[in-house]
C-alpha cells in the first residue's frame, strides 16, 4: 500500500540508473518491517525544468504516502533510513529530503474495494 514517489532533477538519473534508486528506496522500506514487501510501490519523476531556491542545483525529494496507523517514531525512523541510504548514493547532491504522509483508511479506495 505505501507509495514512494521520488521527484528529482534530471541529472540524478545520469548519476545513477533510475532502477537502482528505486530499488534502494524499496529495499529500505522493506527493511523497516512496516510494510508487506508486495505492497510497496516506488516511482521516480526526473524533472528537466525546475528551480530550487533560484538555482538549478540537483535535488531529490521523496513523497511517502502510507496508510495511517504508524507512530511518529516509526515514520521518523523510516524517513531517516531512506535519507541515510540516498546520502550514501549521492554524497554531492545538496538537497535530499522526504516527507511521510498518512492515507486515511476511511477515505482510501482502490478498484478492488468498489
Amino acid at each position: 500500500m505505501p507509495h514512494f514517489v521520488i521527484d528529482c532533477s534530471h541529472h540524478i538519473i545520469q548519476l545513477r540508473p533510475p532502477q537502482e534508486i528505486i530499488q534502494k528506496v524499496y529495499d529500505t522500506a522493506v527493511a523497516s518491517d512496516l510494510f508487506d514487501p508486495g505492497d510497496i510501490k516506488v516511482r521516480i519523476n526526473p524533472f528537466e525544468y525546475y528551480m530550487v531556491g533560484n538555482t538549478q542545483d540537483d535535488f531529490i525529494h521523496i513523497f511517502g504516502n502510507i496508510m495511517e496507523g504508524r507512530t511518529v517514531a516509526q515514520k521518523k525512523k523510516l524517513s531517516d533510513s531512506i535519507i541515510i541510504e540516498l546520502k550514501l548514493l549521492f554524497p554531492d547532491v545538496p538537497i535530499i529530503s522526504i516527507n511521510i504522509r498518512d492515507f486515511e483508511k476511511a477515505t482510501y479506495c482502490n478498484k478492488t474495494m468498489v
